[in-house]
């Protein structure tokens, strides 16, 4: 009896500290609140006001799970998300009832479903496509869908690896983003597009302008199929990237070319490149200097300028044309980036890239000059979309990202994101298993393009790329939709009206 007594005497004192605890911090957190200055709430409302900043915190989560329908999220909605992560898992992607996307919304695309589409036997195999007929070394690319630039440093190790893997077993391109050249892009022995940011990471000398004798060293693996000269990207137009002095390791600094331990800033653009005329020379010496196919990545704020830029080209002769131009959208994503450049400036892809594939067609270029469509593309419609308008390939970046378990927790500036992939914390890297992911981007990749041909054989073609933009229709905002060839009616360099 006298243990039992002394064991709720204990338990008694012990509930009277915790609540004697709990009322001391209560106290200390009122007073705290009522004299700090930076928060009104909290001022005005003492510990009370300090939930707002949690529920703010912790809103996001809950409505991606609770409250937020399946197609209401931005950037992406539950369904875009789940079709990925389906895909990646190889389970199937059927779904009953009905469809929960709405059909009057404007700028919704439906496909036109032929009324006798062809039969198993008569599918065809989209054939690979050659990029860069002038290069000493073409590249003959095989796959319409690949992965766009997202470099080492923005995604951590083991998702590079992943990805690098993945790619291989997919048949896709890996493209590094403006990061440079790691061992883990090559990891996999995945046909590799670097790419040359403003800043000319991996390819720099100590000024850092453009090395000659860098570019023939990446040009050396023969995994380096073609460059990629970065103009502008969709999530920040007109503005470069800046990396913390923190993330700046004595591997990123090796990789990348620059000081360990010091923020490095890139440039809004390439300081050696004031006009066309720049442009075209840069693109003619750095595929003289490689023997590779070179290309440009870039934002449309209007599509006026570029009228120029192919006049220029056809002054000069198609051999000083770009290999490939890739279109980025306004939409696009990244890391970190402001907010008014995210939200409110570069044109969406949607009107973005029908209007440079009708400038390259009207310019006769059109089997010269390959478009790349980047920017929000990650369910097979967008891709069957941006193939129908005119894109020769589609690449995603974020589309990918979920094929490897990212939530869209939207923490990817913070190094905390929860799924290992954009974050440099090693215990936050663990959760990401490489082995287990690389067959997830090998599926999603592999489901991405079957569906995308489904869609082309429902609209009565082959294969996909003759999937013209008559076979989709645009819901316009009375309701209606009309003909995407009605929106965009292409021309060829005589003024007729053609095919896109």
């Amino acid at each position: 009896m006298g243990y039992a007594t002394q064991a709720l005497n204990i338990l008694v004192m012990l509930f009277f500290l915790v609540i004697g605890t709990g009322a001391a911090l209560v106290l200390l957190f009122y007073i705290v609140d009522k004299v700090q200055a930076k928060d009104a709430i909290r001022r005005n409302y003492p510990v009370i006001g300090r939930f707002r900043g949690v529920f703010t915190k912790l809103g996001e989560f809950f409505r991606q799970y609770f409250f937020a329908m399946d197609r209401e999220e931005m950037p992406f909605n539950r369904a875009q998300r789940d079709w990925v992560y389906r895909a990646g898992e190889g389970v199937s992607n059927t779904v009953a009832f009905g469809s929960t996307r709405n059909l009057s919304l404007p700028g919704t695309p439906i496909f036109m479903n032929a009324a006798f589409p062809p039969l198993e036997e008569q599918y065809a195999q989209t054939a690979p496509m050659v990029i860069g007929p002038y290069a000493k070394l073409p590249y003959n690319a095989k796959s319409i869908f690949n992965i766009s630039g997202m470099s080492y440093g923005a995604l951590s190790r083991p998702a590079i690896r992943a990805l690098s893997r993945g790619a291989a077993r997919a048949g896709i391109w890996l493209n590094t983003g403006e990061g440079g050249l790691s061992p883990f892009h090559l990891e996999g022995g995945c046909d590799i597009v670097f790419q040359i940011g403003t800043a000319k990471y991996g390819v720099r000398d100590e000024a850092g302008n453009l090395s000659d004798e860098k570019l023939r060293q990446i040009a050396e693996n023969p995994l380096v199929r073609m460059f990629e000269l970065k103009l502008a990207q969709g999530a920040k137009p007109g503005k470069g990237g800046m990396l913390p002095a923190e993330k700046v390791s004595a591997e990123i600094a090796e990789i990348r070319g620059i000081p360990e331990g010091k923020a490095s800033i890139s440039p809004n653009r390439h300081a050696e490149i004031d006009d066309w005329g720049d442009l075209l020379d840069t693109i003619a010496h750095i595929r003289e200097v490689t023997g590779k196919p070179v290309g440009i990545k870039t934002v449309l704020g209007s599509s006026d300028p570029w009228v120029d830029f192919f006049e220029l080209i056809l002054h000069r002769g198609a051999e000083s044309a770009p290999d490939f131009i890739t279109i980025d959208g306004g939409e696009g994503g990244t890391g970190a980036a402001p907010m008014p450049l995210m939200d409110l400036v570069g044109m969406p892809i949607r009107e973005a890239l029908p209007r440079v594939v009708d400038l390259r067609d009207r310019h006769g270029l059109k089997e010269r000059i390959r478009i790349v469509a980047s920017g929000k593309l990650v369910n097979p419609g967008d891709v069957a979309w941006a193939v129908c308008s005119g894109a020769d390939f589609v690449t995603s970046g974020r589309g990918f990202l979920f094929s490897l378990g990212c939530i869209q927790a939207l923490r990817c500036n913070k190094n905390t994101c929860p799924t290992g992939i954009t974050t440099h914390d090693p215990k936050l890297q663990r959760g990401l298993v490489v082995e287990e992911k690389e067959h997830r981007v090998e599926r999603y990749a592999h489901s991405v393009i079957h569906e995308v041909e489904m869609i082309a054989h429902s609209v009565g073609v082959t294969e996909p790329r003759e999937m013209r933009r008559r076979h989709v229709r645009v819901v316009q905002p009375d309701g209606a939709s009309i003909p995407m060839n009605r929106l965009y009616p292409s021309q060829d360099g005589l003024g007729v009206q053609a095919e896109r």
